[in-house]
């Protein structure tokens, strides 16, 4: 039996999707999340992790520092590292936003290069950028769909589902953003090595962060480590980390409205004043008014959801 069209495929995941999503993004197959979303509400922030998303209804633009990425339904979204990033669905209001998304576990993509022993080298088309959208070929979508049919199976799902990742993998690897991907897998690439301080600062955001020490748990050079952070992130290090904080920060005010100096000066801000201007300047209203607004329209400052 060969490939199915792209048009097949695409309907069985929409079908799988309707059926099997959750609000927690969760599925019974590890490594695999689901998102359905109907109604394309005020902007979302998140911080996202290394993904394959895939969007079979729909569509969404992502804003990363001053790069913007669209993708709709039959195209994916690549992501390498965990990110600060801006998103709005678009047309969900008329049609639920569909998307499937499957973790990039470093491990996994090593173990199928190491098994492979080599892959086609193919040009990336987004240079070091940790995000990139495509269109996804009928290859990519067949394995897709078999990997979500397996949810109507379980017990098919814990032999098949594993072998149907490794394949959603190869198709990624030997496709044009194959270099992208195969720095997740290699531990002694930039990439890999980048992660690492994002990974601190992530846990750390309201400590100070020095480039100097930044660069030295990467092994580079400071002019070398802020050259490729910005690549990779479309931020300097310190408009990084301001947006962890003030992400964090949006996520304290809900249970803390009343507290907003000492939530500023838990993620790391020693003036109110500049805490109070910048929260204003990303998210378009100062802290009360914004914690007030999410607090009575019962929304969620980090809504679980694939960026």
């Amino acid at each position: 039996m060969g490939v199915r069209s792209s048009a097949d495929s695409l309907e069985e995941i929409r079908r799988c999707i309707s059926a099997h999503a959750r609000p927690d993004l969760a599925s019974p197959i590890d490594g695999l999340l689901l998102s359905r979303v109907l109604g394309a509400g005020s902007p979302d922030y998140s911080l996202t992790e290394p993904l394959l998303v895939v969007m079979a209804q729909g569509g969404k633009r992502l804003h990363l520092g001053d790069r913007v990425y669209e993708y709709r339904a039959g195209q994916y979204l690549i992501v390498t590292a965990n990110l600060p990033v801006t998103g709005r669905y678009l047309g969900a209001d008329e049609v639920p936003s569909l998307a499937m998304g499957l973790v990039l576990r470093p491990a996994a993509l090593a173990m199928l290069m190491l098994r492979a022993r080599s892959t086609p080298r193919t040009r990336s088309t987004t240079g070091s950028s940790a995000m990139a959208t495509g269109r996804a070929d009928a290859d990519l979508l067949d394995a897709v769909a078999r990997m979500l049919r397996l949810l109507d199976s379980p017990a098919d799902a814990a032999v098949l589902a594993p072998l149907t990742e490794q394949e959603i993998l190869w198709r990624l690897l030997t496709g044009p953003h194959g270099d992208m991907i195969r720095q997740i897998g290699l531990a002694d690439s930039d990439l890999s090595h980048l992660n690492t301080a994002i990974g601190w600062m992530r846990d750390n955001y309201a400590e100070p962060a020095r480039i100097e020490d930044l660069a030295r748990m990467c092994g580079m050079s400071t002019s070398a480590f802020h050259r490729h952070f910005r690549t990779v992130t479309a931020m300097s290090p310190l408009q990084f980390q301001k947006r962890i904080r003030l992400q964090q920060a949006r996520s304290l005010l809900v249970a803390h409205p009343g507290d907003i100096a000492g939530v500023g000066h838990r993620v790391g801000y020693d003036s109110p004043s500049q805490f109070t201007r910048e929260y204003r300047r990303l998210f378009g209203a100062p802290p009360g008014q914004d914690a007030a607004r999410l607090r009575s329209g019962g929304g969620s400052p980090d809504p679980v959801q694939f960026p």
